[in-house]
């Protein structure tokens, strides 16, 4: 589909017909959906050598591009050129780009950009929340994947089955069995779906803590 996008993008150029902001974040959008980060930074950079004003939507799909690619060093240069340019920033452009960061394994720098956004106040959903205790789970830092975790429900922001799963493994990952039950516990009593990832968490933890 990226493929078939692109070149009807090429066709444009080759008949003149001129392309603008709506037209390029298609395009960007397109190979973001289909893991062609690299492709995406092309077009993105092709903007500027054609004096196309980019927009928020455009950086977006640019970084959540560059986040399912890997490459958090670029994601983080286009957010802080956001910055610069003072082009509005959203959930979804922290979102992607504390994505970005967690992947690369850059837990500061991802706790860093979600304290900026939890700063700025911007209305924080529960995919960009569980982004950021992911961050936690993967380092193993249960105490604060569980202050965020309750920070989730202070501004009234629905935990759901990955929320949870996120803050069990950290537990798990630390040797705090006791409080990964309690979390599977509490998960089961609120009626918050389940999965294969829940139960093994909650039995490591059961055989951990003996």
């Amino acid at each position: 589909i990226w493929e078939k996008g692109l070149q009807l993008f090429s066709l444009m150029a080759q008949s003149k017909v001129e392309s603008n902001t709506v037209t390029f974040n298609a395009a960007i959008s397109a190979c973001e959906n289909c893991r062609q980060w690299q492709k995406a930074l092309q077009l993105f950079s092709s903007m500027t050598q054609r004096s196309v004003e980019s927009s928020t939507i455009t950086c977006n799909a640019t970084i959540s591009a560059c986040e399912k690619g890997g490459a958090w060093e670029t994601a983080l240069w286009i957010f802080n050129m956001m910055g610069q340019n003072d082009l509005e920033m959203d959930a979804i452009t922290f979102g992607a780009v504390i994505g970005a960061c967690r992947n690369g394994e850059e837990r500061e720098q991802a706790s860093r950009l979600f304290t900026t956004m939890l700063l700025s106040r911007l209305g924080s959903d529960a995919m960009t929340f569980n982004t950021a205790i992911s961050v936690y789970d993967n380092g193993g830092e249960w105490e604060k994947a569980l202050c965020l975790f309750s920070l989730m429900a202070q501004r009234v922001v629905e935990s759901d089955t990955f929320t949870y799963n996120a803050a069990m493994r950290a537990c798990e990952k630390s040797g705090e069995s006791k409080k990964a039950l309690q979390l599977f516990t509490q998960m089961v009593h609120r009626k918050v779906e389940s999965n294969s990832i829940s139960v093994d968490v909650a039995i490591n933890a059961c055989d951990k803590g003996g």
